[in-house]
């Protein structure tokens, strides 16, 4: 299998502080990963660079065969697909759902002059459906819940069919129902052999979906522990990242966690 992300040494300081890193890390074809650990970790810091937003201070990454600073971001990024706050601050609050999820396929924010064909109209509902949100299609941006705005970012992530899905606490701010509901949708995603690899960050062990295949434990910009998810998500190893002790279970593929 082909790296899908190659990082070496990378850090990232500012000033005199080191907020990730140094950490080595690689995820492969066909991989589903999962970032965890306590808040100021370094978990959307790390996301971000795998995205391309930012650039380590030190270090070296590949993303899709590029290596970062001797590539064109703009074109890279239209091989990416991303979910996170900082998006949905940007997407114009009256634009319809369905432009918020077509102006993806032109790694644009607002519609504008573009051409969309058949085609696009047609991906975009059928992904707005596999999350659930088909309905909402002729509303307003502005007008949704948080977690109807999230389901709309994941069919946004996926319109231009991305090499490589990255999703920012795909499950924060939903109620127990949502929550499960589109984990489960994510679980029936990762299953198809033609889905990118993906990333998904989050602070709870509950929001990991099945069929995740890999963890990375982070703890102060550290690796803790990285690997098969199940030899990760550990009593020990959260004991260790969260500094209290923990206690896991795990059923069908799913993980539970509390305080011992």
């Amino acid at each position: 299998m082909s790296a899908i992300l190659n990082l070496e040494e990378i850090s990232v300081r500012r000033g005199d502080k080191t907020i990730l890193g140094p950490l080595s890390w690689q995820v492969l074809e066909g991989q589903r990963w999962v970032v965890l650990g306590p808040n100021g970790a370094g978990k959307t810091t790390l996301l971000q660079i795998c995205a391309s937003l930012i650039h380590p201070t030190t270090g070296k990454i590949e993303i899709l065969g590029q290596q970062l600073g001797k590539v064109d971001v703009f074109e890279l990024r239209t091989r990416i697909g991303l979910t996170s706050s900082a998006l949905v601050e940007q997407l114009p609050s009256d634009e319809l759902v369905i432009d918020a999820v077509l102006t993806a396929a032109y790694a644009v924010l607002g519609r504008w002059q573009e051409k969309y064909d058949l085609w696009d109209e047609s991906r975009a509902m059928a992904l707005l459906t596999a999350l659930g949100v088909r309905e909402l299609g002729d509303r307003t941006f502005g007008t949704l819940s948080e977690g109807e705005k999230k389901r709309v970012q994941i069919a946004r992530a996926l319109m231009a069919d991305p090499e490589l899905l990255l999703l920012d606490e795909p499950a924060s701010s939903l109620d127990l129902g949502g929550r499960e509901d589109l984990l489960k949708r994510i679980e029936v995603f990762a299953r198809d052999p033609l889905a990118p690899a993906t990333v998904i960050v989050t602070h709870h062990i509950e929001e990991i979906p099945s069929g995740t295949s890999h963890a990375l434990l982070l703890k102060d910009g550290d690796v803790v522990a990285s690997g098969d998810v199940n030899q990760v998500i550990t009593d020990e190893n959260l004991t260790s990242a969260y500094g209290l002790p923990i206690s896991v279970q795990s059923q069908n593929g799913r993980f539970f966690a509390r305080a011992r």
